[in-house]
């Protein structure tokens, strides 16, 4: 029962939330009123699951600094504990395919989220550089999931370069995250969804103002050892 009321509610809190912000963005350009509604949305399918969560390490962040949230990703619950969680005007990058979802896609594009070919390098990379164009123009934060998929289990596994890379275009601090506990909730392939506490741990930004694309691998190393660290330290709180 509790799967059927989260994906209810994930359906009628989509269509509610991503109207309403479509029809407000005509007057917002920019995206920030859309950043606040996907903050509620987040809450509100956390609620609906019985999720509890927390976070820490928000004094890191600078309210006025644009930044590169990265975090490991475990469960499909790692976005809107992070849309939650995050104070901050925050936007994902997402698979080209999501772009013409009814609603949900139109609902992305008008909260000026950013599309990655991912098939197509060259595409992709083309991608990143018009979003570092973008971020310049209309600065936002962004998250992303350097993992390019859910680990199915529990480890952090190696992260990818391609996102992290905008960070470097947009000389943009990163902000390494875990997000614990998640797995908790929904096991990948599981039909049953449980209540749970997650955490929402957030780092200190690592710099890369002066860094270019040759320091793409030890940006990528410095990113993945701090969420490591930020998961350890979860696991020792626990």
């Amino acid at each position: 029962m509790r799967t059927i009321w989260v994906v209810f509610n994930l359906i009628l809190w989509t269509i509610v939330c991503g109207i309403t912000g479509i029809f407000l963005s005509i007057f917002e350009w920019r995206g920030k009123i859309f950043g606040a509604i996907v903050h509620i949305w987040s809450k509100l399918i956390l609620a609906s699951a019985g999720v509890k969560y927390s976070v820490h390490g928000l004094d890191h962040l600078d309210s006025k600094q644009n930044y590169i949230f990265a975090g490991n990703h475990e469960s499909p619950f790692d976005i809107p504990l992070a849309f939650a969680g995050i104070k901050h005007h925050v936007i994902s990058i997402s698979k080209i395919e999501y772009k013409w979802i009814p609603i949900f896609g139109w609902a992305m594009q008008a909260a000026k989220h950013i599309f990655i070919d991912r098939h197509n390098h060259a595409k992709a990379i083309e991608s990143l550089k018009k979003a570092a164009l973008s971020l310049k123009n209309n600065p936002r934060s962004i998250l992303l999931f350097p993992e390019g998929t859910r680990s199915t289990d529990g480890k952090i596994h190696k992260f990818k370069k391609g996102g992290l890379l905008l960070a470097i275009e947009a000389q943009f601090p990163v902000v390494p995250m875990a997000l614990c506990g998640t797995s908790d909730v929904a096991v990948k392939g599981a039909r049953t969804l449980k209540s749970a506490s997650v955490e929402l741990r957030i780092g200190k930004p690592i710099e890369t103002k002066g860094m270019t694309y040759d320091n793409r691998d030890i940006l990528t190393d410095k990113v993945y050892k701090a969420v490591i660290r930020l998961k350890s330290e979860w696991k020792k709180n626990k």
